[in-house]
């Protein structure tokens, strides 16, 4: 009986030290810049793939990026194509109604932009303008919501770069996006100094939930208390500060 226990014993534990040092599929839509988004040799980076590399190394597993067209997220995380999203998904009643969240790792609001010419004054202002969005986004959802009844058309897109795409090439009025990517990946960019932002910053929990999480499938009770406890590390360590820092000039992790 003791041999059988001690056998049982070595098994966990084996088990254990291979659950700890196995790789964790992350999955990333690389359209997304400066959060997520591919180097000239076409390597992954950004905000959200060094947050997540530095999770790994908390929780002592290899990060493997798969890289998927944001309108999969969720169908593929359900269909275990990889174990967690860490693409700046935002924590929504919809989505928990599909997966699990960590607690978030930033939160910045979202922003109407459009030309600088263009008076706002709220969603009537742009009436019979054609705004495109990120298909499956927190902001085609905003979009769909108040822009849409008020005349404006909405437009979804597969990844938020062909937005930008045809904004410069004068088929989109503007966008919404979030306000530090549209600002990296757009408004920085040549092409992008004749639009600003535009309107309040926008933070409607019902459109744009609580900050953005890493998503998991609904039962992985061990591997969200783990990444939880990565993040309040990578906070308290300064690791987090270092990211930042990196990519913007405050601290995104927001209220």
């Amino acid at each position: 009986m003791k041999k059988l226990l001690l056998a049982a014993a070595i098994t966990a534990l084996s088990l254990g030290a291979f659950a700890e040092g196995k790789d964790l599929k992350v999955a990333i839509d690389a359209t997304y810049e400066p959060f997520t988004y591919k180097t000239p040799d076409g390597k992954p980076t950004g905000f959200d793939v060094d947050i997540a590399k530095a999770l790994c190394d908390q929780i002592k597993r290899t990060c493997v990026f798969v890289e998927q067209p944001w309108d999969g997220m969720i169908p593929g995380l359900l269909a275990r194509k990889y174990d967690v999203i860490i693409s700046s998904m935002s924590i929504t009643a919809d989505r928990l109604k599909q997966v699990d969240f960590t607690d978030k790792y930033y939160n910045t609001p979202s922003r109407v932009v459009l030309k600088k010419d263009v008076k706002y004054t709220g969603p009537a202002s742009i009436k019979g303008m054609k705004i495109g969005v990120l298909k499956a986004s927190t902001q085609e959802k905003y979009a769909l919501g108040e822009l849409k009844p008020a005349g404006v058309d909405v437009v979804s897109y597969d990844a938020q770069d062909q937005v930008y795409l045809d904004i410069k090439s004068g088929r989109l009025d503007g966008t919404v996006a979030d306000f530090l990517e549209v600002t990296g990946g757009f408004l920085s960019k040549p092409g992008g100094e004749n639009y600003e932002l535009k309107g309040d910053e926008l933070y409607i929990p019902k459109y744009f939930g609580t900050g953005a999480g890493i998503a998991l499938r609904k039962g992985q009770g061990p591997l969200k208390s783990q990444l939880n406890a990565a993040i309040k590390a990578i906070r308290a360590n300064g690791v987090y500060k270092t990211i930042n820092d990196k990519y913007f000039k405050f601290d995104v992790y927001g209220k």
